[in-house]
């Protein structure tokens, strides 16, 4: 199943695609899709009414796409997560998740403009599986139990400026949680759609130029377990969104790939979750 926001930004309507791409409207069901929709039977619900066929459909054709998950509590990162990634910033593969936070209302629209702060010169992308969570989650026992709290998946840009990650002082926060920094979607699909997590194909281009290419089967720390390990160290709540790393080819890496400027066309995808596009602006 695919869920989806489309509309205005907040002003977004619930929605969900069939195996044809229709789209139907949510809205007799809910008025959001957000974690109170997830911790409770709203899933099923969907799934009984498209079933019944009893949901109008609804013409997204030119219409804004929001993210796929309203007001998540909290945006959760794991950083050098990819072997080439740690290579390729000359940084040792972590023995543990490596973890921070970006703040929430970073999340916006998957084609939404991206902003580049002011006063910046190093803004970068980073494409990233995203998983969004749909129960309570608190000393989750093993990996396996990560399963039972996951809603589905989605594609995130963990957007970041390097000079505010590195050599401003304090914790990469700061340059993680710029407005606009986190866009996500177009869909949240839930996992008996996606299958394997660890079975994706991931890829970005900046102008048309690839730049990342690489498979979610390359994590150091698998989906399940950092979920598993997020738990031990606090509550994974009804809509919060984990963004698991990114693959090489950023350009605070090791090669010659420019950083973002205004004006900068960035494209996203990941096998199942579909495509991002979005275009650099000016903070």
């Amino acid at each position: 199943m695919k869920l989806l926001r489309v509309g205005p930004a907040g002003q977004e309507r619930p929605a969900v695609l069939d195996a044809h791409g229709v789209a139907y409207d949510l809205t007799s069901l809910t008025t959001d899709i957000d974690g109170a929709f997830l911790a409770g039977d709203g899933v099923e619900q969907v799934r009984a009414a498209m079933a019944d066929g009893v949901l109008p459909v609804i013409d997204v054709s030119g219409m804004r796409v929001g993210a796929p998950v309203a007001r998540p509590g909290k945006v959760v990162c794991v950083g050098l997560n990819y072997a080439d990634h740690a290579a390729e910033t000359a940084t040792p593969p972590p023995a543990e998740p490596v973890v921070f936070l970006k703040a929430s209302n970073t999340v916006v629209g998957p084609d939404d403009t991206v902003l580049i702060p002011r006063g910046s010169a190093k803004t970068d992308y980073e494409i990233e599986l995203a998983v969004v969570i749909g129960r309570t989650a608190r000393y989750l026992d093993s990996p396996e139990d990560a399963d039972d709290v996951i809603a589905g998946y989605a594609i995130a840009d963990d957007v970041t400026e390097r000079a505010y990650q590195h050599e401003r002082g304090g914790t990469w926060d700061k340059g993680k949680s710029c407005e606009t920094f986190n866009p996500l979607g177009p869909w949240l699909v839930t996992p008996d759609e996606v299958g394997d997590p660890q079975a994706l194909g991931m890829r970005l281009r900046v102008n048309g130029e690839p730049r990342q290419d690489g498979h979610t089967k390359n994590m150091i720390f698998g989906v399940r377990h950092v979920v598993w390990y997020l738990s031990q160290f606090m509550v994974l709540e009804p809509g919060d969104v984990i963004n698991t790393g990114t693959p090489a080819g950023v350009a605070f890496g090791a090669n010659d790939f420019p950083y973002l400027r205004a004006g900068d066309v960035v494209e996203l995808e990941i096998d199942g979750l579909g495509r991002q596009r979005h275009v650099l602006g000016q903070a």
